[in-house]
């Protein structure tokens, strides 16, 4: 996952986060804007857990997200309107 191109995408890909880790915050993605460290930041507050195991979640979604088709992805949105 290209972490510019989220920046960029990031309306579109926060509820794809938020639906992964409920426990962030409409703030928290505020907050996190589309920058991978601030997203890492946030799970190990909000989950109480080790900055490792933080990235290894992030690293985790982001090969899900990398694998998903770009057209699987817009359907998923579309659905979700």
């Amino acid at each position: 996952m290209n972490w510019e191109q989220t920046k960029g995408r990031w309306n579109q890909t926060k509820g794809a986060v938020k639906k992964q880790w409920g426990k962030l915050t409409d703030d928290d993605l505020t907050v996190i804007a589309g920058q991978r460290d601030q997203l890492v930041g946030k799970i190990q507050e909000r989950y109480g857990i080790a900055k490792e195991q933080a990235d290894k979640q992030v690293k985790t979604w982001e090969s899900m997200k990398v694998n998903e088709p770009e057209d699987v992805q817009v359907e998923e949105k579309r659905k979700a309107s």
